[in-house]
């Protein structure tokens, strides 16, 4: 018989993967709901699959992490201490939704099994040092890639991705008979590219958040014996689709809306390169925040495109070459016509006091977690509970 305890515990690890799902589906699958690619539906599944996908491949090594590495004494997981951990991963949801900024699960269930580790002195300093040397290279790394791509090759991406967009759903369901049968619905090759390109990102996206979160919804349940790996990474991804499948819709219709007619052509550098290094980190068994470097990678792309107009205003020159962020017209033998003035242009936006301000929240929720599940925890020790 399943006790209250376990029930509680399996509860909240529902509940922090039916918020991953939530907040995870959207940033993913903004730019192709916006595009009218593919439907809330058809994101809510394709988001389930390459989560699982993710976790079942390079997730279970993250999963090896924080389960094994982190504390010396595997034996202080219970299912006691998997509640505690579960709650406070669960407050970080909590409390980055109501700061309106997103916050790292991943850092935040690091934080409070290092809590954990500490107030036990289990707690296995090598490794936990070796993830935090990760956590601070890697957004740097990300906001580095970005700030190239935006300041020396933005413009071609952003005139390539408007000349190929795609003005409707890639696949349409046709009923010749009883049943539908999916078929082809753009009309172009260059549209079933940028479509696909468009879906693709989205599922790459997915595929690293299956990497790195599923360990947030399962590690306490599988650190105290409860589950089994295999299990546990079928239960986990079956709560974060439920999460995707569910209240992502909301999210989904509101941010693609937004976010799809301003920024497609950004979501083409910073959703590969900030997906792909949580996913290189993901492969060496580290857990990496994609939050936190997707934040990175926005701010640098953002830089990037910021100080190449005021470059270009600065030198008053309208010979800025064929890849000209201020060109509303076509280049001729590398130059462009019908230059505006850089401040009628399409500003980029790039505000250092508020990417600064994200980034510091985004790190002292984590840091109140971890000083909370130490706290928690030694009071837990203390008086024998």
């Amino acid at each position: 018989m399943i006790g209250p305890l376990l029930l509680i515990a399996v509860a909240a690890a529902i509940f922090v993967g039916y918020n991953i799902g939530g907040a995870t589906t959207a940033p993913a699958f903004a730019p192709a709901i916006g595009a009218n690619l593919i439907s809330k539906v058809g994101a809510g599944g394709l988001m389930s699959a390459f989560f699982f996908l993710g976790a079942w491949t390079f997730g279970r090594r993250v999963v090896g992490t924080l389960g094994n590495d982190i504390v010396h004494d595997t034996g202080v997981f219970t299912l006691k201490t998997s509640v505690v951990i579960l709650l406070f991963i669960g407050f970080a949801l909590f409390a980055g939704n109501l700061l309106s900024v997103p916050a790292s699960t991943s850092m935040t269930t690091v934080g409070a099994i290092a809590g954990l580790g500490m107030a036990s002195g289990e707690l296995n300093w090598t490794v936990s040092g070796e993830i935090v040397a990760w956590w601070l290279v890697t957004p740097i790394i990300g906001f580095g890639l970005c700030a190239i791509v935006g300041r020396y090759f933005y413009p071609q991406i952003e005139r390539w991705v408007e000349g190929h967009r795609s003005e409707g759903r890639l696949v349409a369901f046709v009923r010749p008979g009883v049943l539908p049968r999916p078929s082809i619905a753009t009309v172009t090759r260059d549209e079933l590219l940028m479509g696909g390109l468009v879906v693709g990102i989205g599922c790459l996206m997915a595929f690293s958040s299956g990497t790195s979160n599923i360990a947030n919804v399962i590690v306490p349940l599988i650190g105290s014996g409860e589950l089994g790996m295999n299990v546990g990474i079928l239960f986990g991804s079956a709560a974060v689709a439920l999460g995707s499948f569910t209240i992502a819709r909301r999210t989904l219709d509101t941010l693609g809306h937004e976010i799809a007619d301003l920024s497609l052509p950004a979501a083409f550098v910073v959703a590969p390169i900030s997906a792909g290094l949580v996913i290189l980190l993901a492969a060496l068994g580290i857990p990496a925040s994609f939050v936190v470097v997707a934040t990175l990678c926005i701010a640098g792309i953002g830089w990037g495109r910021k100080t190449r107009q005021q470059n270009n205003a600065l030198s008053g020159s309208d010979r800025t070459g064929p890849d000209s962020f201020e060109s509303t017209g076509q280049p001729t033998a590398g130059f462009v016509t019908n230059v505006r003035p850089a401040a009628a242009a399409d500003e980029a936006v790039f505000d250092p006091m508020t990417t600064i301000q994200v980034v510091v929240l985004q790190h002292a929720i984590p840091a109140l977690a971890t000083l909370g599940s130490y706290l928690t925890f030694l009071l837990i020790l203390f008086f024998g509970l």
